[in-house]
């Protein structure tokens, strides 16, 4: 089965494309990377997302002109993944861009993701499965992060690890064959946020939303520096930690807060960051800045990986694209923990949740669940995603069409 899917992240710049092939071998499911690719959102819309995104007000037109204008991004990316998959995918998973994710007191209440599904599915000629953490925030989870569905399978054994709990997806137990035997592992993914995924024998699988990892960096880029980003952290490396504002963004009540959890740039924001800058009453160079933020990332990142004793963690993301990042994690890391990517297991660091997201479509097309109760905290685990069929359901019969109806008494 050739799955095609799309991820775009809390960063904005763009769709990851990812096309798949999978097959089953008794209880191992086999993926083959067929491709992928990166489509760049261009300056206007990521104006136009940034624009509308909290703690900004909006107006229901600028909504549905967005929502329509990233459908046409998403159906020009799901053509591309078709492409990749030789000319002909089964389906396609669109997640679309999110542009808030409610959570109160904790409770995750609602979430958006804008990108036009009919677009995308009038495109490619395939059903498309798309609104993916609705199932799961109905169910009374965080709807996030659904990515650990993948990092469960990918870490698990290849034999059975022993008794222990259910697993919360087919294969999410136990540990396998990357670290040391019996030893938690962790998978991390450096997006516009953190998100840890924590796999031990005999444990449920955790995972959670740790805090920012490009949101704030690249807001700070783009307000100090006019650019989209510190370019491979050079900018950070020539900088230093203000002690003063580290102390202030580590005060984030959000860390302190126990998983389920997940959060994203309703709470780190561009403003988000300017309020801790102007409390400290003082001027911070742009190269401090970029340093601390970086050294708010690494050590959270740090700090929770600690805390589940890890052994070793697997990244993936846009920030292991920054040398100075990833330099400072390894620091942090030493005597304790391996920091590795997951080029080295055979899934593309810049697309793993592209890759992720086309398993969440084979599991929903199989009626399988797709979040794991562990980590969102629902009551039950849900089959994730609506359908948005570009003809005939793939499991209806053909039927000729009706030319009048009539009520029975």
């Amino acid at each position: 089965m050739k799955i095609v899917g799309l991820m775009s992240g809390t960063s904005y710049d763009g769709v990851d494309v990812a096309a798949a092939e999978f097959t089953v071998d008794g209880e191992t499911l086999r993926l083959r990377p067929l491709g992928h690719r990166g489509l760049d959102y261009d300056d206007e819309l990521r104006a136009r997302i940034g624009a509308l995104l909290p703690p900004a007000a909006t107006t229901i037109e600028a909504v549905c002109r967005l929502d329509n204008l990233l459908g046409d991004v998403f159906a020009e990316a799901a053509a591309l993944g078709v492409e990749l998959a030789g000319g002909h995918a089964d389906l396609v998973v669109s997640p679309g861009q999110t542009v808030f994710h409610w959570v109160q007191d904790g409770v995750a209440r609602g979430t958006l993701q804008l990108g036009a599904v009919a677009r995308v599915a009038a495109r490619v000629g395939v059903p498309v499965l798309s609104d993916l953490r609705s199932a799961d925030i109905a169910a009374g989870g965080q709807g996030a992060p659904l990515v650990p569905a993948f990092d469960a399978l990918l870490l698990a054994p290849d034999e059975p690890a022993g008794p222990g709990p259910e697993p919360a997806v087919p294969g999410a137990a136990g540990t396998g064959g990357i670290g040391r035997a019996g030893a938690p592992r962790a998978a991390l993914n450096l997006g516009g946020i953190a998100n840890l995924t924590v796999v031990a024998p005999g444990a449920p699988v955790l995972g959670y939303d740790i805090g920012p990892a490009n949101a704030l960096l690249d807001a700070a880029a783009r307000r100090l520096l006019g650019r989209p980003c510190d370019l491979d952290g050079v900018r950070a490396a020539a900088g230093r930690v203000h002690p003063g504002l580290l102390d202030r963004l580590l005060a984030e009540p959000y860390y302190a807060a126990p998983p389920p959890k997940s959060t994203g740039k309703e709470l780190f924001h561009p403003g988000y960051l300017d309020e801790r800058l102007a409390a400290l009453g003082e001027p911070v160079a742009a190269d401090d800045v970029l340093a601390t933020l970086t050294e708010l990332t690494a050590r959270v990142v740090a700090a929770e990986c600690d805390r589940h004793g890890v052994t070793e963690v697997i990244a993936s993301g846009g920030g292991v694209r920054n040398p100075t990042l990833r330099a400072r994690l390894t620091e942090l890391g030493a005597g304790r923990w391996r920091l590795r990517t997951t080029d080295e297991l055979g899934v593309p660091a810049q697309a793993k949740e592209a890759y992720a997201f086309a398993l969440l479509g084979w599991l929903s097309w199989h009626g399988l669940p797709g979040s794991i109760r562990s980590v969102t905290g629902a009551a039950r685990a849900a089959v994730l995603g609506s359908w948005t069929p570009s003809g005939p359901g793939p499991r209806a019969t053909p039927a000729i069409p009706p030319r009048r109806l009539r009520i029975r008494a």
